[in-house]
């Protein structure tokens, strides 16, 4: 009986194990498994990538998804999509043609990471989730603030690269979920692994290069003075955050210069102490 109690935590490390190297694995040769709950999401996203894609197919697979449909009127009702005296939105074929494909791609790719984490069962991984979600919405709203004010750098491609440039740690939590002690084996090689799972994901979901090369270059990087680019422009987004990331190696070093710049810098400290109306209405929809 003493023998068998032993052999028990020796198992369940050999099958975390087995279950880390399969993960890698299915990482390195591009062959990550989705829930099939998100296919739909997977559909439309991939639908959004085609240049010959019409807007009556995307409004059709749209209303095979309920949340998203209601997620995609109330992102097209939003200060950031409906400025001025612009007439609210009331069908899923009118919030189409508002907010466009590019926008659609990235609502679309964020109910396939909030999907990811659906379900989960632990207690603790499940918080993980929710504040990385909420991490997430706001990096992707400061990011595109950011990208107009402060970087100069495109605002909608900024705004896709804040929703997926955490995904790797969505679907390690999902993973995680599925086998008892892997987020603690995964905790001692959690950059390396985040790295491989990121790479394979960004292709996987066909996220364009731009966005997926400045997502790879975040862990490590520093702030460029004064900031530029798509990278640093996240960075920034991460750093400005009022909801830190919970993993740890996904929080930005703030130098004594950078630092200095975020607290002196107008600009930034007006989109830290009060949100822009586009940037409220943006996080209200994605966190919905």
């Amino acid at each position: 009986m003493g023998a068998l109690l032993l052999l028990a935590p020796l198992s369940m490390h050999v099958n975390t194990l087995s279950s880390l190297a399969q993960l890698l694995a299915s990482a390195e040769t591009e062959t990550l498994a989705f829930p099939t709950s998100i296919n739909t999401a997977l559909l439309l996203q991939k639908e959004l990538a085609n240049p010959d894609c019409h807007s009556a197919d995307i409004s059709r697979l749209l209303l095979c998804e309920p949340t998203l449909s209601a997620r995609a009127v109330a992102l097209a009702n939003s200060a950031l999509f409906a400025s001025g005296q612009a007439p609210a939105i009331t069908s899923v074929r009118a919030a189409v043609e508002r907010l466009g494909h590019r926008n659609l791609y990235a609502l679309a790719t964020a109910a396939v990471i909030r999907q990811l984490n659906a379900g989960l069962r632990d207690e603790a991984l499940r918080a993980r989730a929710t504040q990385l979600w909420a991490h997430t919405v706001h990096v992707a709203a400061l990011a595109h603030a950011l990208a107009g004010a402060v970087t100069h750098t495109d605002a909608d491609t900024a705004l896709f690269a804040g929703i997926v440039h955490e995904v790797a740690g969505f679907y390690m939590l999902a993973q995680a979920d599925k086998t008892p002690g892997l987020y603690a084996q995964l905790e001692t090689q959690m950059a390396s692994t985040l790295e491989v799972i990121g790479r394979a994901l960004m292709r996987q979901l066909g996220v364009p290069l731009p966005v997926a090369d400045a997502v790879n270059a975040l862990p490590g990087s520093t702030i460029m003075l004064p900031p530029e680019g798509l990278r640093d422009t996240l960075l920034l987004a991460k750093a400005l955050s009022p909801v830190p990331s919970p993993l740890p190696q996904a929080s930005v070093t703030v130098s004594a210069p950078l630092q200095a710049y975020l607290d002196h810098d107008p600009v930034l400290q007006a989109l830290r102490a009060q949100p822009s109306a586009e940037a409220k209405g943006l996080i209200e929809v994605l966190l919905s």
